[in-house]
C-alpha cells in the first residue's frame, strides 16, 4: 500500500476560490501573487470547467482539481456514466491502469466490489486519495506506478480500463495507437490474460478501421457523441473476439440517448440509391458518420440514399427515430442562373451545407450574397444520376432530436 500526503483546501483558500470563481483566470494571475497562487488559480479554472463537464463533482466544494491538461483529457460526466451503463450491475474486480484525474474511475468503480486506481503521476495520486474520499469510494485502492510495470504482476480482473495519453514527450497531440502511451498494440495479449474484458478510450480523431486491425480482438466499438459532437471512441476487447459490433451513440444532457448498432458485414450491403428526393431528408448524426455506417443506416431504416458519396437520405414516410437530423423538403432547385436569381430574391437568410458538391459554402455565399441563419436549410449536393441540386428544407424540431 502506498501512502500519500493528503491534500486539503483550507477555509481561506476556499473563500478565495468561491469569491473569484467566475472571473478570468489570466486576469487573476496579473492581479494576485503568492506561493499558493498557481494552485488556487488551477482550482478556479478546474471549477469553471467542471461546472459543465462534471457537474456532480462541481457540487462538492472540497474537490481538488489537477492542472489544466489532465482536466482537458478527462472524460465528461455524461460519457463516464455511459461507460458504466455498459457494465454488469456488480462485478468483482476493476483496474484502471491510467487513472489520470479519475473521472471514469469514479463512475465505474461502484459497479465492482474491489477497484484499483493506478497512475504514474504522484501528484494525481494524491488528488485521487482526497477526491475519492469525498466521493464515497471507500473501496478504492490507489497505486503510484506505470501500467507496463504493474500489469505483468497484477491479479486477474473482470475489467481493465485504459485511457492512453495522446501527447508525445514534446506535448504535441498524437492520434495513432502506436504513438499513444501506453502502446496498446504491444500490451494487448497481456491485457487479455489479465482481464475478461478490456475497455480502451481513444480520441475521436483515430482511424477506427485501422485501429481495429492494429489492436485485434475487438468485440465492440462505441463512437460516443454528446449532442451531436463526437467526444470519444471506446474499444471493448475480449479474448478470441469473432465479430466486432459498432455502436454509434448520441447522448443528451437531459439523460436521453440514441444508439445505432451495425456490423461491417451489414455495412458492405449497398444502399438503395435514388435521384428523386422525397418528402423528408435525413442527415445522420456525428457518431453514425464517424462509425462509417453509410449503407447500414439507410438499409436499416429503409430510406434511400441520394448518392453513394452524399450520405444524405430521403423517404416519403417520416421516420422520427432516425439517428440524425430530419428535414421536410420544400423545394429542389437546379442551380442555374435563373433559378439562383429567383431563390436569392425570395430568400434573406438560409443555413447552407455542402455534401458531395463541387462548390464550398463560402463560395456559394460569396456568389449569391445569401446571409447565414433563418429557418431554412439548403443542402447543395449531388444526386445518384450525377445531377447537382440545391435541396431547400426546414428542420423538424418539436420533440424530434438528432
Amino acid at each position: 500500500m502506498f501512502f500519500f500526503f493528503v491534500m486539503k483546501l483550507f477555509p481561506t483558500q476556499q473563500e478565495f476560490i468561491f469569491t473569484h470563481e467566475n472571473e478570468d483566470v489570466r486576469d487573476l494571475a496579473l492581479r494576485f501573487s503568492g506561493e499558493n497562487m498557481p494552485f488556487l488559480l488551477a482550482q478556479i479554472a478546474g471549477r469553471q470547467m467542471a461546472k459543465h463537464k462534471i457537474p456532480s463533482w462541481y457540487r462538492i466544494s472540497e474537490i481538488v482539481y489537477p492542472v489544466h491538461l489532465s482536466l482537458e483529457q478527462a472524460s465528461s460526466e455524461i460519457t463516464a456514466r455511459y461507460k458504466r451503463s455498459l457494465l454488469p450491475e456488480k462485478g468483482e474486480r476493476f483496474v484502471d491502469l491510467t487513472g489520470g484525474m479519475g473521472v471514469d474511475f469514479s463512475f465505474v468503480a461502484p459497479s465492482f466490489r474491489r477497484a484499483f486506481y493506478l497512475e504514474q503521476n504522484e501528484e494525481l495520486c494524491r488528488i485521487a486519495v482526497h477526491n475519492f474520499g469525498l466521493l464515497g469510494l471507500k473501496h478504492a485502492e490507489i497505486r503510484n506506478g506505470k501500467s507496463e510495470t504493474v500489469l505483468p504482476l497484477m491479479e486477474k480482473a473482470d475489467l481493465i480500463y485504459l485511457d492512453p495519453s495522446r501527447r508525445d514527450e514534446g506535448g504535441r497531440k498524437v492520434f495513432r495507437i502506436e504513438d499513444c502511451s501506453p502502446d496498446l498494440s504491444q500490451l494487448k495479449d497481456l491485457l487479455l490474460e489479465k482481464a475478461d474484458r478490456v475497455m480502451i478510450k481513444y480520441s475521436p480523431m483515430l482511424d477506427i478501421s485501422l485501429a481495429v486491425k492494429t489492436v485485434g480482438d475487438v468485440s465492440e466499438v462505441h463512437v460516443v457523441s454528446v449532442e451531436n459532437e463526437c467526444k470519444e471512441l471506446l474499444f471493448i476487447l475480449t479474448k478470441d473476439a469473432v465479430e466486432c459490433r459498432y455502436h454509434a451513440v448520441n447522448l443528451y444532457r437531459g439523460g436521453e440517448k440514441k444508439v445505432f448498432c451495425f456490423t461491417r458485414e451489414e455495412e458492405m450491403q449497398e444502399a438503395v440509391l435514388t435521384s428523386q428526393p422525397c418528402r423528408y431528408l435525413y442527415e445522420p448524426n456525428a457518431s453514425v458518420m464517424k462509425a462509417g455506417a453509410f449503407n447500414a443506416v439507410g438499409n436499416s431504416y429503409q430510406v434511400k440514399k441520394l448518392h453513394r458519396h452524399s450520405h444524405l437520405y430521403t423517404s416519403d414516410l417520416l421516420l422520427s427515430d432516425f439517428p440524425g437530423r430530419i428535414f421536410t423538403i420544400d423545394e429542389v432547385i437546379v442551380p442555374n442562373r435563373i433559378n439562383i436569381r429567383r431563390f436569392v430574391s425570395e430568400t434573406e437568410k438560409v443555413n447552407i451545407a455542402v455534401r458531395n458538391y463541387p462548390t464550398s459554402v463560402a463560395e456559394i455565399r460569396r456568389k449569391t450574397g445569401l446571409k447565414d441563419g433563418g429557418d431554412s436549410y439548403l443542402f447543395a449536393t449531388t444526386l445518384a444520376d450525377g445531377q447537382k441540386v440545391w435541396i431547400v428544407t426546414r428542420k423538424l424540431t418539436a420533440s424530434f432530436k438528432p
